[in-house]
This record gives C-alpha cells, structure tokens and sequence, in this order.
C-alpha cells in the first residue's frame, strides 16, 4: 500500500513537472517572439525617422515630384499607425513600394546623386534595410519555433489551457520585391 501510493505520488510530480516544463517552455518562446518584434519593432522607428531627412534632401532638387514625396509622407504615416503585425506588414509594404518608386525618381537627378547628404542619408537607410530585413528573419524564425509548440502535441494541450495562441508572420507583401529582377547589359 505505501509502494502504490509512493509509486502514485512520484507519477503525479512527474507529471507536475512535465506540465510546468512545457508550459516554461512556451512562455520561453512567447518571449523570444515579442522581443524578436521589439526588434523589428526598433529598426522600423529608425527607418521612419530616416525618411523625412531623406525627402527634404532631395525636395530642394526635385521640385516636380510632388506626389512621390506625398505618397512617401502618407506610407509612413500609415506605417507608424500600424497596431498589429498584420497591420504593420501592409504598411510597410506599402512605404517600401513608395521608397522604391522615389529612388527610381532619383535617377534623373544626378546633382542630387551626387549630393554628399543625400548619399550619406541613402546609405543609412540601406544599412536599416539590411537590419529590418535581418529582424524580420528572425522574428519569423521564432514566431515558427512558437506556433509550432502551440500547435504539436502534448505541448498544444497545456497552449490551450492557459491561452497561448498562434503568432502571425511579418510578411511584407511588396509586388516588386515578388517580380523576377531584369538584367540587361545594354
């Protein structure tokens, strides 16, 4: 009778054990998730304040480009709006197309290519585009490590009971960046 219940009580601590073991385990992951956006979350504040230094730059140069520089200034301030991940990737797939369009205006002003601020300031955001693209990698990484213990047993059990729910991907929904690039060499 004392072997049963010794036998009963090493089962249920055991079992205790593995409960608070996954449950670490996903409160572990929801962490890495929200610091992996904070992240994203850093990079995206310093491209938004990029931006604007950028634009003034090249207003004195380009005069004519009224809407390119509109569309920029209402893409960020979409992009700074954004509440949700969801919210945040449309967003900045949208201030990216506004961006690509402006560095394509660019081009037909070789004093402002050659503008040493302006030069400056685009390399800074190259640099910041590098790191967004660096963080969002990494915030998918692990928004994929959690959904995936929320979503595979025995782990998805205890996600239920105590509201762990899935994470969505930052994806940024850019209809240039899905185009195959075309080089030419004439």
């Amino acid at each position: 009778m004392i072997i049963a219940l010794i036998v009963v009580a090493v089962a249920f601590v055991l079992f205790i054990g593995f409960i608070i073991g996954i449950y670490n385990a996903l409160v572990r992951l929801r962490n890495q998730v929200d610091n992996a956006w904070s992240q994203i979350d850093v990079q995206l504040k310093r491209r938004h304040d990029l931006i604007p230094n950028l634009v003034e730059t090249a207003k004195g140069y380009m005069k004519h480009e009224r809407e390119t520089f509109e569309a920029i200034t209402q893409a960020r301030s979409q992009a700074m709006g954004a509440k949700s991940v969801s919210e945040a990737s449309k967003a900045e797939g949208a201030l990216g197309e506004a961006l690509s369009k402006f560095m394509l205006v660019v081009e037909n002003y070789p004093d402002l290519k050659a503008n040493q601020n302006f030069l400056a300031l685009q390399e800074e955001l190259t640099g910041t585009e590098n790191r967004i693209a660096f963080a969002r990698q990494n915030y998918n990484d692990q928004v994929l490590s959690f959904n995936n213990k929320t979503q595979m047993f025995p782990s998805n059990i205890i996600a239920g009971m105590f509201g762990f729910s899935k994470r969505d991907f930052f994806e940024v929904e850019i209809a240039a960046e899905r185009e195959v690039p075309k080089v030419s060499f004439s």
